[in-house]
């Protein structure tokens, strides 16, 4: 097999291989492995669906060749180092992995399915019948014409009138409540709740029933409820119908576990404060969200029943729960809230746009080391519905949904509450800043996600042929599980030792190579399924495959470039120094995002057709975040630069004598 110095680099660079070729051979004689990958079907995923005529996909075999590469004295002699300063905040990120199950009855392939009928779309090798991995060559000419080519060209959104007429937030008071409420503060979700308070209070006595996230991150939301709890009662007070004992107040938490802070429900202010301020952190980071609601409500039910009370429940959470334990629980709190007309109230935060979590900067007092701390805030949906990975590596964005969490915005619909959305920015929140959006309900009514159940979701899936595409590449790239993650996350830290640097990119270059060819059979399926693309209704799902089409073509780019600056670099390695003034270490390379090309004559067609592709994604989803994240894609650059990163050894701080460790939180 060739290395992919010849093929991740321009033609003309292609005598300059030859130096690198020649260590190769002995290498790869001796170290060199076979590995068989067996190819999932797409057409085993939609099985049920053969009534829509799917011509039957075959399993086809890769062999995957991978070898060690020598230094050659000739690149020993160029590797010399040089000085690029880069910001001290991006340093610290977190490496580990992140292991979330994407779907509950579906195992995520380790490789792509290839169609039987697979064509050359995108000038990349069919794996069909071949016998051994072929390594990914561009075709600027095919790229170019590929609109005409495949067929595939966005068509102009279709937004049938019966979907918005019948929009969750038009059903009328008493079947269901509103899934979307945005806030600007803590102050006005409180006002709003104290007003539906007294609505329910015109209707007879009431018991309220508050139920605390036990994570460290919810301590200042606790401190400005129980600061607010006085104003809350003074309004009710308004009333002549919460004179006396016409309002009780219960206060509970939950993290790993569940606590009753009051013994019985209270009128007595007194009481509920300090309850409220009771309140511990859980350092487990587990929460058991939904069997928390459901045991609230059942723990309070006699008190309900006996007084012939309302009940409403109101949940303060910064964090969609744990994944597995929703997942397996959500129904029953449903369930109940139904069942005990228990109006469920969220004061919670808003979702990340199709990804299960965001990160929290967390710096330790004792080492001054930052952290970034994973937090549950995820998706808006019941399944994901976009791509996990950034095109390198898992996602690590905080990009807003412009809805809360699934679980939560279906308990407070169906129950008959309401989710209070803090669409606020959390100067924590990693990247929150930059990627707060505050999307308008107008723009956002077609593209409401279903609050339906998982199981009758799954029920439905096959009755839609294009969700069912999407989802099955979603899983086959997902980054999130690590059997995928070991071929489709490339490194973005490298060494500085050059012998290290120079094993590790060879590495990650041939990961490089099987990558592109992931992509390209994932940009086959995509176009496979155009045709029902255009007989999609759903806004939704319009957008999802508009999007994730543009950025499978785009990571094709991005992912060749990854290679070619790698190759750029062993060949004419940069200057830099071993040490700064005053006491700055170079520690490691990196790879940065930029806007100059490595290869341009070779992926540029690649970005000229995904940049097209994302321009029509503005066009068509404008307000939304499927044309923000379509901008944000566009705004990042196609090429990347290898960067050294120097770092200040950390100043000793003073601790009092044997002081424990302090642990790092889990949010």
């Amino acid at each position: 097999m060739s290395s992919l110095s010849e093929n991740l680099i321009p033609d003309h660079l292609q005598d300059d291989a030859k130096l690198i070729s020649a260590g190769e051979a002995h290498t790869s004689d001796e170290g060199s492995g076979d590995a068989e990958v067996t190819r999932r079907s797409l057409t085993d995923f939609i099985v049920g669906a053969g009534a829509l005529g799917f011509s039957t996909f075959i399993h086809a075999a890769i062999l995957i060749i991978l070898g060690l590469f020598t230094l050659t004295p000739e690149i020993l002699e160029s590797f010399n180092i040089v000085v690029i300063e880069t910001r001290e905040e991006e340093l610290d990120r977190p490496e580990e992995l992140v292991t979330v199950e994407l779907e509950e009855n579906i195992d995520p392939a380790t490789e792509l399915t290839n169609s039987q009928q697979s064509s050359t779309i995108a000038g990349l090798p069919s794996a069909n019948g071949v016998g051994q991995f072929a390594d990914p060559t561009f075709n600027a000419e095919v790229i170019e014409d590929s609109a005409e080519d495949t067929g595939v060209e966005l068509a102009d959104l279709t937004v049938p009138a019966s979907l918005q007429a019948s929009l969750m937030t038009d059903i009328p008071i008493g079947s269901y409540g509103d899934p979307r409420e945005v806030v600007d503060n803590l102050e006005q979700a409180i006002d709003r709740i104290t007003q539906e308070i007294i609505f329910m209070l015109e209707e007879g006595d009431v018991i309220v029933v508050w139920l605390f996230d036990q994570s460290v991150s919810m301590r200042n939301d606790q401190r400005e409820i129980r600061e607010r709890i006085n104003k809350v009662y003074a309004e009710l007070g308004l009333a002549d119908e919460a004179a006396g004992d016409h309002l009780l107040t219960a206060i509970a938490s939950y993290g790993s576990g569940y606590i009753q802070h009051t013994r019985k429900p209270t009128s007595d202010l007194e009481l509920i404060r300090r309850a409220i301020n009771e309140v511990p952190i859980d350092p487990s980071g587990f929460e058991v969200m939904c069997p928390a609601i459901t045991r609230a409500i059942n723990d309070h039910e006699a008190y309900r029943a006996r007084g012939k009370r309302q009940m409403a429940l109101i949940v303060v959470s910064d964090e969609s729960g744990e994944p597995e334990n929703n997942i397996q629980t959500l129904e029953m709190a449903v369930t109940t809230a139904k069942e005990m007309k228990c109006r469920t109230y969220f004061l919670g935060r808003e979702a990340v746009f199709g990804y299960p979590h965001a990160y929290m900067n967390w710096r330790h007092p004792q080492t001054g080391v930052n952290h970034w701390l994973q937090v549950d805030r995820g998706p808006e949906t019941a399944f994901v519905e976009q791509l996990q990975t950034n095109g390198f590596r898992r996602r690590r964005d905080a990009f807003s949904s412009g809805f809360g969490p699934y679980e939560q915005c279906r308990i407070a619909r169906e129950s008959g509450g309401i989710f209070f959305m803090l669409p606020t920015v959390e100067k924590d929140l990693v990247g929150g800043e930059a990627n707060k959006r505050r999307y308008e309900l107008k723009a956002m009514k077609p593209y409401l996600p279903d609050l339906d159940s998982r199981q009758k979701q799954l029920t439905m899936r096959n009755d839609y042929p294009l969700r069912s595409f999407i989802w099955q590449v979603i899983v086959d790239l997902n980054p999130l599980n690590e059997e995928t993650a070991r071929i489709i996350e490339l490194g973005m830290t490298f060494p500085r030792d050059p012998n290290a640097f120079l094993q590790r990119a060879r590495q990650e270059q041939e990961k490089a190579k099987l990558y592109i060819n992931y992509l390209a059979n994932a940009q086959n399926v995509m176009e496979e399924a155009y045709q029902f693309r255009e007989d999609e209704l759903n806004a939704r799902w319009q957008a999802n495959y508009d999007l994730i089409y543009a950025q499978i073509i785009a990571y094709q780019a991005r992912v060749y470039e990854y290679g070619a600056a790698l190759e750029a670099f062993i060949r004419n390695p940069k200057q830099v120094p071993q040490l700064l003034p005053p006491n700055r270490r170079l520690v490691r390379w990196d790879l940065r995002n930029r806007l100059d090309l490595s290869a341009e004559e070779i992926s540029r067609p690649y970005i000229n057709r995904a940049s097209e592709l994302f321009e029509k994604v503005i066009e068509l989803h404008p307000g939304t975040p499927w044309a923000e994240r379509a901008a944000e894609e566009l705004k990042r650059g196609f090429g990347l630069e290898v960067m050294p990163v120097y770092r200040t050894p950390p100043s000793p701080r003073p601790n009092p004598p044997n002081a424990p460790r302090i642990p790092i939180p889990k949010l």
